[in-house]
């Protein structure tokens, strides 16, 4: 039972106990672009949480996006304090895998941040994400504000109607307002740049997501 893969939430009640006396270590620096993995952030940047199946493939996504200040990996929009990886795997959290996106507006625009979000994995596909299976792999964005809110919106709403022309189904992606975020493991940041020919279940559906049309 402590393995097994779920498509359904777990809730509250049955969610593992976690840890509340102890928080993950998390490495000073990225391991890409030396900025660091903790706030304070650059005044005027932003933050974006979001949730595109394994997380490894995903954080590359965009610490190679051009405004992207830094990324890290960690756990959100579950319940269990604290959690560990293996403990996200079981489905008895709560969490999906996400992805914490601080970036220069300035250079790089919450569109285009949200367009290689909708882009780079398939928001179609409920708990999963191609062969990755559980609620852990499930497409979520985790807002700041009501201004984010409102922009990832607009671009679901624009790449809902190219999705429907290009034959997929409905938009499953979680949209809801930032609660605890949990770092992951020190091991877990910044994986694919440690380890190369890691594995990297990330696949978009090959529809563009047209964000100068929003707004």
């Amino acid at each position: 039972m402590l393995f097994r893969k779920s498509a359904e939430l777990v809730t509250e009640a049955e969610a593992l106990p976690g840890r509340t006396d102890q928080t993950m270590p998390v490495p000073d620096r990225h391991h890409v672009n030396g900025n660091p993995l903790r706030g304070p952030w650059p005044d005027g940047h932003q933050m974006l949480v979001v949730g595109m199946g394994c997380f490894w493939g995903a954080e590359r996504m965009f610490w190679q996006t051009e405004g992207v200040y830094t990324t890290f990996v960690g756990y959100a929009g579950g319940y269990t304090p604290n959690p560990t990886y293996e403990e996200v795997c079981t489905g008895r959290t709560g969490h999906t895998e996400v992805v914490g996106v601080v970036f220069d507006p300035a250079v790089v625009s919450l569109e285009q941040v949200l367009a290689v979000f909708w882009e780079g994995h398939d928001p179609t596909q409920g708990m999963r994400q191609g062969n990755d299976v559980g609620t852990q792999y499930r497409s979520a964005i985790y807002t700041t504000d009501d201004a984010q809110r409102a922009a990832v919106e607009a671009t679901r709403d624009v790449f809902r109607e190219r999705l429907r022309d290009a034959g997929f189904g409905e938009i499953t992606t979680e949209i809801a307002p930032l609660g605890e975020f949990w770092y992951a493991e020190p091991y877990h940041q910044q994986y694919l740049a440690k380890n190369p020919n890691g594995y990297c279940g990330i696949g978009g559906t090959g529809v563009s997501c047209p964000v100068g049309l929003v707004g």
